[in-house]
């Protein structure tokens, strides 16, 4: 076996279930278990809600939150963590339902198992970690405002709403319902929505969702009002199929698959992180996360359910129910999967603007106003960088979001580092020399101290800088201070080099770290002043050679007209 099988052999064995799980399970058995029948009482109504968001229909939601948050808790990365369809995701999975269909939902899916799988193998978890915390509330309050306009037509009672973007989608759902209203619907919706945000405040501890949607199912069965329903869902999980694969399609449907699985690894380990810090001694392995992410992804798609991820709002609910291992999430699938097989016909009766209800208070919930009002007044970068993550994350998509939150906040962040770089002008020292020998080298010597990272972002302001030397014989760049150096900034200094040289000055370099000087000498910078000597370790020893140069020039000059008198 090849060395490289062999490495890849070891990553896949570190990430599959470890003994340290199990040891965890027998902590507080009858306490995980308590906590997995809770999630599972507040996963039920969110389930049924984000199946039918997402196109694919209540049943869709459930088979994923079964299957996905089974597979997910044996095989992920944290002992908390509960996993099944999301709000975030559905965001991006309708355009796909609306080009390709079901049988493209699935194949999305389970092509983004695969590279869920392949970034753990990569070990990239771990840099999730350093997204900007503007983009990331950014995204969520986006999310949010999304989710919500998803709900416009099941809240109205519109059925054939349309638009390309959901926005537009909830915009013509309004001018229908004002051409023909019904107040139904709505009053169902706003009253389910009121009962879970007012009822938290009451009582915490109580799963108002399911109380609403309980009391929104008992008045549209009592009382003479006209509420779509989920429909007939099937006694038990469908039957495994992988009849939805098609090798062909493989190419259209990468980019969705690549946004999947962008989108699942971001939710899912923010909200491992989210989890860790509502804990005492738990800490989550993010590459196991993402593993175990893929293979949910890999295995809702058989059974017909749509990709899958983490969910900050079920693992808060299992945290503060008192889970300490992966036993909890697992019987929260289980429990959703005894509903599925008990209560089909009892779930397809409940009216979907009681699901639109759920999801506009789960949105208000979503949005932390107070922090996004702090970060507002954090700096001007923090504040264009979150309205420009929620305005994309809105007007266009989630992925694009990120990418143009994470760019934005480099260029700031760049931009502030490169003003942190300094061309200083240092004083000589004395030494031994009396004031007339310290003024006439004064006026031949001067030395810079180079300050903080010489790369592409500061380069331009640093060749500026020393351009502006004049009228001496010998220049020392102290470079002991310079925090990092790239390609860009090497190339400047030598360009800075070769022009002091061309006005006939010496040029001397100190105390070049080990790792600048290898950039250094790949580029061909300052190879000459090595092979002249002029290259020294540290400033005094420079000094000392820059005051020989100096002393030699003046005396030559001094002796020159002398010459030219004897002859």
């Amino acid at each position: 076996m090849t060395a490289a099988l062999v490495q890849v052999r070891d990553r896949l064995l570190g990430l599959l279930p470890q003994p340290a799980d199990w040891r965890a399970v027998r902590r507080s058995p009858r306490r995980d278990l308590l906590a997995g029948v809770t999630v599972a009482v507040v996963a039920l109504p969110l389930a049924l809600a984000f199946g039918v968001t997402s196109g694919l229909g209540a049943q869709a939601g459930l088979v994923t939150a079964v299957v996905a948050g089974a597979v997910a808790a044996v095989f992920g990365g944290s002992n908390l963590q509960v996993s099944g369809p999301t709000g975030a995701m559905t965001v991006v999975l309708v355009p796909v339902v609306q080009r390709f269909g079901a049988t493209g939902v699935l194949m999305v899916g389970a092509m983004a198992g695969l590279v869920l799988i392949a970034l753990a193998l990569a070990r990239l978890g771990r840099y999730v970690r350093y997204l900007p915390v503007p983009v990331i509330e950014g995204f969520t309050a986006g999310i949010a405002v999304v989710i919500a306009l998803q709900q416009v037509p099941a809240a109205l009672g519109v059925a054939d709403a349309h638009g390309e973007r959901v926005w537009a989608v909830a915009a013509d759902a309004v001018v229908r319902f004002a051409a023909h209203p019904a107040p139904a619907p709505l009053a169902v919706a706003l009253g389910v929505a009121a009962l879970m945000l007012l009822g938290a405040r009451w009582r915490p501890g109580l799963p108002f969702s399911l109380i609403g949607v309980a009391l929104a199912t008992v008045l549209a069965e009592t009382a003479p009002v006209e509420l779509a329903r989920i429909g007939a869902l099937p006694s038990g999980l469908p039957a495994p199929s992988l009849s939805f694969l098609d090798p062909a399609a493989v190419g259209v449907l990468l980019p969705s698959a690549l946004a999947v699985a962008a989108l699942a690894a971001l939710e899912s380990l923010l909200s491992a992180t989210v989890a860790d810090g509502m804990t005492v001694g738990e800490r989550h392995d993010p590459d196991r996360e993402l593993f175990g992410q893929g293979l949910a992804n890999l295995a809702a798609p058989v059974f017909g359910g749509i990709p899958a991820t983490a969910a900050i709002a079920r693992t808060a609910v299992n945290v503060r129910a008192g889970a300490s291992s992966k036993l909890a999430s697992l019987t929260h699938a289980v429990a959703l999967a005894a509903i599925v097989l008990a209560a089909a016909p009892l779930v397809g009766r409940i009216p979907l603007a009681a699901l639109a209800g759920v999801l506009l208070a789960t949105t208000v919930r979503m949005v932390e106003a107070g922090s996004l009002r702090a970060l507002a007044r954090a700096t001007r970068g923090d504040a264009l960088v979150l309205v420009l993550t929620f305005t994309v994350t809105v007007a266009l998509d989630l992925v694009t979001a990120v990418a143009v939150g994470v760019g934005v906040a480099v260029v700031i962040a760049l931009r502030a580092v490169a003003r942190t770089a300094r061309v200083e002008q240092v004083p000589l020292d004395r030494g031994e020399h009396s004031a007339e020998e310290h003024a006439l080298l004064a006026d031949h010597i001067v030395a810079y101290r180079l300050d903080g990272p010489l790369f592409f972002a500061a380069a331009h302001n640093f060749l500026l800088q020393l351009s502006d030397v004049a009228d001496v014989r010998v220049v020392i760049l102290r470079m002991s201070r310079v925090s990092t150096i790239d390609a860009t900034g090497a190339q400047v200094l030598g360009d800075a080099i070769l022009r002091l040289q061309g006005r006939g000055i010496t040029v001397l370099l100190s105390g070049i770290a080990p790792g600048h000087d290898q950039v250094l000498a790949a580029l061909g910078v300052a190879d000459q002043l090595r092979r002249d000597g002029l290259v020294f370790p540290d400033t005094p020893s420079a000094i000392r050679h820059a005051r020989s140069i100096a002393l030699a020039g003046d005396r030559t000059a001094e002796a020159a007209p002398a010459g030219a008198t004897g002859r």
